[in-house]
C-alpha cells in the first residue's frame, strides 16, 4: 500500500515538475524536491521500488532544473 502511495506521490511531483521546465516557473522545484522527497521516504518502507525509483527521477529532475536556472549554484 506505501508503495501505491509513493507512486501516486511521484506522479503529482512529475508533473508538476514538468509544469516546472516553463519559464519563470523555475521556483516551484523548490516546493517539487521536498514533496518528492517525502514520496521516496514513503517508497523506502514499502517492499516494492517503483515508487522510491520514481521520486528519486523526479528530486534528480528538479535539482538539474534548479542547477541550471541558477536556483543552486
Amino acid at each position: 500500500m506505501l508503495n501505491v502511495i509513493s507512486i501516486i506521490v511521484g506522479l503529482v511531483a512529475l508533473v508538476c515538475a514538468a509544469i516546472a521546465f516553463l519559464p519563470l516557473l523555475g521556483w516551484a522545484n523548490w516546493l517539487i524536491i521536498p514533496l518528492a522527497v517525502i514520496g521516496a521516504a514513503l517508497g523506502m518502507a514499502a517492499r516494492g521500488t517503483a515508487g522510491r525509483n520514481l521520486n528519486l527521477f523526479v528530486i534528480i529532475v528538479g535539482v538539474v532544473r534548479l542547477m541550471l536556472g541558477g536556483g543552486i549554484i
